[in-house]
């Protein structure tokens, strides 16, 4: 009974949001819209070190995230635990020796 009642709310969400739902002209439909009609090409090349920074700064982001329960509660935690918390930080450092070994920190 759950799955068939699930079923039939999504199937009803959808279809209130197609028949009750706000139509779009043509300038929303465009990528950028703010109500204005566009003028050049939007396309912009990047650089890829730009793409390599971002992609370290989310990782080492994530990593510290992860790292910051093991901190809080370090006083509570089993010694597999903490030796966990090492080998993770061991990995986090040899991805940061890993990054600027290939001068992917660098901005020039």
């Amino acid at each position: 009974m759950f799955i068939i009642l699930s079923a039939a709310f999504a199937v009803a969400s959808v279809l209130a949001g197609f028949f009750v739902g706000y139509k779009s002209d043509e300038i929303e439909d465009l990528p950028y819209e703010c109500g204005m009609k566009t003028f050049g090409n939007a396309k912009i090349q990047f650089d890829v070190k730009f793409l390599n920074f971002a992609i370290m700064f989310l990782i080492f982001d994530v990593e510290t995230i992860f790292l910051f329960p093991f901190a809080v509660a370090l006083g509570e935690l089993d010694i597999y635990v903490l030796f966990e918390a090492v080998i993770f930080t061991l990995i986090f450092l040899y991805s940061l020796f890993f990054a600027v070994k290939k001068n992917i920190l660098r901005w020039q």
